[in-house]
């Protein structure tokens, strides 16, 4: 299923992210941490790549596993990084052949050194995948600007070319202060950019997390958090609790606040998606 009909629905959208485990051999025991997340029942799971793209063949495997063997409609990421046109419609063909309707399209992290080829921006694998046709796609999104950005203007004006270009939702970074998200959906608006936005929610668990997180995003982080990741940042089962119930929290008042999707990033951990999902299910259920 496209996720443009899921996400233009009036049912509201839990969804889950997961990303391909670094050493080899590793699939057997992932599949295990897909299966238990797929019995979540999530509107839909993304399948993330390495850097680079290191794992764009795990990637497109995995995706179809998520929807052939657990029944869930799958996101396939796809990412610039040494990406050729040819590569690319090869990639395009597997896909379909696979049965993957839906595809994020991103430039990626640049490795040290990188020189751009073929597609130098995400707006440029969009309009090649749009041009392909038979694919829902997704573009990433900035509530605090991208951290490349020279200003949130400038990103905004990126952003709707990506749309532009055939962008069908767009999926934001993490934030944990939910009036960033509030103010973003409306400066969108205000650019003509209504396609669905889907929210994405960073569970911190791991105080340890927070530096990389941050420094690789930008995102801020509000007073609250900080006093959060303070008092229990030397308790871990304490802080793991803390950052689930803070995460629920940002969750509840997103679907009180009009905003019907949101996306966890679950670091692949399948006992913390369990632990949000029954935070919110009765209100996943209750009439809009």
């Amino acid at each position: 299923m496209y996720l443009s009909q899921i996400l233009k629905s009036k049912r509201r959208s839990l969804s889950f992210e997961v990303f391909p485990p670094k050493a080899s051999g590793a699939d057997a025991a992932f599949e295990q941490v897909i299966g238990q997340i797929a019995a979540l029942a999530p509107s839909f799971i993304s399948v993330t790549c390495g850097a680079g793209g290191s794992t764009a063949d795990t990637t497109e495997q995995l995706s179809v596993s998520v929807q052939k063997r657990f029944g869930v409609t799958a996101l396939s990421h796809m990412t610039c990084i040494h990406a050729t046109r040819e590569g690319v419609l090869a990639q395009l063909n597997s896909l379909r052949e696979g049965g993957i309707q839906n595809i994020l399209a991103m430039r990626g992290d640049l490795p040290p050194g990188y020189a751009p080829g073929a597609f130098r921006y995400a707006r440029d694998l969009i309009e090649q995948i749009a041009d392909f046709k038979g694919f829902c796609i997704g573009g990433a999104c900035y509530p605090e600007g991208h951290i490349e950005a020279e200003s949130l203007t400038a990103d905004l004006k990126h952003i709707r070319e990506k749309v532009d270009a055939g962008c069908d939702f767009l999926i934001t970074q993490m934030f944990f202060e939910n009036e960033i998200l509030y103010r973003y959906r409306d400066m969108l608006a205000k650019r003509g950019v209504f396609v669905p936005l889907v929210a994405g929610i960073m569970p911190v668990t791991n105080a340890r997390q927070i530096t990389r997180i941050c420094a690789l995003s930008g995102a801020r982080l509000p007073s609250k958090f900080l006093s959060l990741l303070e008092r229990f940042e030397n308790d871990p089962a304490a802080m793991q609790q803390a950052g689930i119930v803070y995460a629920a929290g940002q969750i509840i008042d997103l679907f009180a606040g009009g905003v019907n999707a949101v996306h966890v990033y679950t670091m692949n951990k399948p006992e913390v998606a369990a632990s949000i999902k029954a935070s919110i299910c009765r209100i996943l259920e209750s009439p809009q």
